[in-house]
């Protein structure tokens, strides 16, 4: 699943690292809110690190291992990672509800996914940034640090450092100060 390299989603050992996650997702979603010791607990499996992340039910990912959150990080109910590629957020980052990050791309030979290819791009976020409810990140961004992405922006390009960016797909229309 290397970025940008044809991989077979299906295959067994993928299969099973995504039920696996899947488990653990479910675990999460449904533990009490109050319970924050077993539901760090649960991110830590799940994530691979002892992160004080705050993701609000109902999160889900496709392994959890690809996923690097940074310190001070909040998901907003609904968030979506699609982790086949590296997740890179940094410190400081906002996702609103609903918002949905995949790394998950496939070929554009119908011929390659006819016999069940995909690809997959890493994605990172920087520093201080902050995306809007409903936003999508697609394969292959970067965000630079300090840009907000607005409500419902479908982000398939790079965006530059203090940056807002809105719509589909996400452009730059404002540069912000630092």
């Amino acid at each position: 699943m290397s970025s940008g390299q044809l991989y077979q989603p299906l295959c067994r050992e993928l299969s099973n690292q995504r039920k696996r996650a899947k488990a653990l997702c479910y675990e999460y979603n449904h533990s009490h809110p109050d319970q924050k010791g077993k539901r760090q607990q649960i991110l830590s499996k799940l994530l691979g690190n002892s992160s004080k992340a705050v993701i609000e039910a109902n999160f889900h990912c496709d392994y959890g291992y690809n996923i690097q959150l940074g310190k001070n990080f909040y998901a907003n109910h609904h968030c979506t990672i699609l982790d086949a590629a590296a997740v890179t957020i940094g410190d400081n980052v906002m996702l609103g509800p609903m918002v949905n990050i995949s790394t998950s791309t496939h070929p554009l030979s119908g011929q390659l996914r006819a016999q069940g290819f995909a690809t997959a791009k890493a994605i990172t976020i920087a520093d201080n940034v902050w995306i809007g409810m409903g936003a999508q990140i697609l394969a292959g961004v970067t965000i630079g640090e300090n840009s907000v992405i607005a409500a419902g922006a479908v982000v398939n390009r790079d965006i530059a450092a203090n940056t807002m960016a809105a719509g589909v797909p996400a452009i730059a229309i404002k540069q912000l100060g630092q």
